[in-house]
This record gives structure tokens, sequence and C-alpha cells, in this order.
């Protein structure tokens, strides 16, 4: 805004230099009917408005519009300046309250200006109506086109805020479901095996109660984290480690623990996870898995996760019934992170059981 001020102020220095020293060398001279000091103090008054405009954009239009109807009689210099801070003056005015709102003065200045140049005595009738509506013509063009693209800009900035909501929602929801529906698995098939056998087995009964008390723990703390999130509003949790390689193993036990299912994880070529997608693929092998303990009744489950030069593949495979590879939450859920990465997905029956595939190309991503 200050260097905006500035170069009005230099624009009202350049005006009223040029005009005044027309005046003053005698390349044009006043009327002999106006005195010279009114002349004078027209000239250097029609150039306040271009100062005024930003502050008070319509009371400078209107100002510039009575100095140029004063300045019409007068002709030469002193309306030069007139219509050129009315021409300006309307533009910031059509910036400001847009094309519409200063239809109507725009109209008005155009009228007034033809009707004064043709009725009012002036030194020259088409210079005065030309020059004053040429001057408010571009004034108002100007303005229209600026005002158009700072309410595209804005409705643009609105869009990026409604996608990133969107897009931060559609995150914290997969992350919702990813960590609910594992963790509400596990406890379900532990509590009914810890139910079956509880009277005739009760060791296998408290090893059940022991892996639903370490379940329920893990998810109110993922829970809580995530819900923290959302009450500061950041998006991001600061707090949270990326997962490991240690943390998988981990839930491969969990599963396993959960149900007559053995587990098996294989890893190749990779030493740690990759510190962007590490989250995605923790969170693909915990919604695979969480579909085998619910859905497939499969004895056994293979994991593999593989690394090789800018990317990860993830492939868990079980021996279950297979079914049909319908997209529910979780497979969109999945589809949707390699999606992000710009990887491969695919899921759907294999012989035997059920086959989950996923490619991730960590590097590509890292360097957009």
């Amino acid at each position: 805004m200050r260097i905006r001020v500035v170069l009005d102020a230099l624009a009202v220095l350049v005006l009223t230099v040029g005009a005044g020293g027309n005046l003053a060398a005698g390349a044009w001279r006043l009327p002999l009917w106006l005195p010279a000091w009114l002349g004078w103090t027209i000239m250097l008054t029609s150039a306040v408005p271009i100062v005024l405009r930003r502050w008070w954009p319509r009371p400078a239009y209107v100002l510039a519009l009575v100095l140029t109807a004063a300045a019409v009689p007068i002709g030469g210099p002193v309306l030069a300046v007139a219509v050129v801070s009315a021409g300006c003056a309307l533009f910031t005015f059509v910036v400001h309250r847009g094309s519409r709102a200063s239809r109507v003065g725009f109209v008005a200045g155009l009228l007034g200006v033809g009707l004064l140049g043709v009725v009012v005595p002036n030194p020259s009738t088409a210079t005065t109506v030309n020059f004053g509506a040429s001057a408010l013509i571009v004034g108002f063009a100007l303005g229209v086109a600026v005002h158009g693209r700072r309410e595209y800009a804005a409705a643009e900035r609105e869009n990026h805020a409604r996608e990133a909501v969107s897009a931060e929602r559609l995150r914290i929801a997969r992350e919702m479901h990813d960590v609910v529906a594992h963790s509400m698995s596990l406890i379900a098939v532990k509590a009914a095996v810890g139910n079956h056998v509880a009277s005739e087995q009760p060791a296998e009964a408290r090893e059940a109660l022991r892996v639903i008390e370490d379940t329920s723990r893990e998810t109110l703390a993922e829970l809580r984290r995530m819900l923290g999130v959302l009450r500061d509003g950041t998006g991001v949790p600061a707090l949270a480690p990326a997962p490991t390689l240690d943390d998988l193993r981990a839930l491969a036990e969990r599963a396993e623990q959960a149900g007559a299912l053995d587990v098996a994880l294989a890893v190749d070529g990779l030493e740690e996870l990759p510190g962007g997608i590490g989250q995605s693929v923790y969170r693909i092998v915990q919604e695979a898995l969480t579909n085998v303990v619910k859905h497939a009744g499969a004895a056994t489950c293979r994991i593999r996760v593989a690394g090789t030069d800018g990317e990860v593949t993830i492939e868990v495979r079980d021996d279950g019934r297979g079914g049909s590879a319908t997209p529910g939450h979780g497979l969109i859920g999945m589809r949707e992170r390699v999606a992000v990465y710009g990887g491969e997905f695919d899921a759907g029956p294999a012989e035997p059981g059920f086959r989950v595939f996923a490619r991730l190309p960590y590097e590509t991503a890292a360097a957009r």
C-alpha cells in the first residue's frame, strides 16, 4: 500500500509539473475571463483524487468529475489533469466495488463530459469529448479487468481451501477406519475365543484378555493422537513417529495372536521404511491383515515387503475363502493411499485365497 501511495504521489507530481510548466512557460494560456489563481487552483486540486482514491474511491471519483466539469470551459492542461484524475479514480472505484456498482458512475461521467463538452463553450469541443470519454473508458475497462482477475484469484483460493479441508477429512477418515477396524477386529476375535474357552482353558482366556487389553490401549493412544490433531487444527501429528519395520512385525504378531492364523512377514531389500511413505506401507499391511482376520477364514497369511531402488512393493496373500474384490472402505482406502504416490494397486481372488498387491514409488513422490 505504501509503495502505491508513493507511485500516486509521483504521478501527481509529473502531471502538475507538466501542466504547470506549460502554463508557466506560456505554451498554453488560461482564458482571459478566468482569474489566474482560480485556474491554477482548479489544476492543482484536480490531481488530489489520484491520491485520495486509495482510501475513498467513490468520493474521489465524484470529486474528480466535479473538477472535470469545472475544467471543461478552461480546456488545455487543466482539463487534461482533471480527466486523467477522473480516469484513475474510476479505475480504483471499479476495482474496489466491482463493475456493477460502478456502472452508474461510469455512465454518468460519460454523459456529463459529453453534454458539457457540447453545451458549455470551451476551446475545443472535439478534444474535450474525445479526451474525456477516452480517459473514463480506459479507466473503467482496466478496472473491470483487474476486478475480475481478483475475483477469480479469490475463488481459486477458496477452492483450494475447500479441497485442502476435504483432503484432510479424507485422510483422517482413512486413519480412523484403519485404526478402529483393525483393532476392533482383533478384539472381537479374541473376545470370542476367550468366551469360548473361559471355563475349560482359563490360561487361554487370560491370554485373550491380555491381547484385548494391549490392543485397546494402543488403539486409545492412536485415537488420542488423531483427536489432538483435530483439536489444534494443524493437521500435522508432530509427536507421532514414522512407522518402522519393528512396527510391521508387531502388527503381524498381534494379528497372529488374534486367532488360529499363521502370519509370516518377509522383508527384502529394506533396512527401514522410507519416511515419506512409511505410514502408507504400514496402513496398507494393517488393512489387508484386518480383512484376512475378519473375512478370509484363512489358516495362513504371507506378507512380503520388498524395497528396490526407488520403490516399495507390498504383497499380502492368504489361503482363505477368496471371495470378491468388491471395494469396501478398506480397499478404497488402500487404493487412495497408493494413488497419492502414483503407484500401482491390485486386489482380488488368487489361487488359493486372496491377494493384495501395492507398489509405491517413493523417490518420484519426494521429487515432486
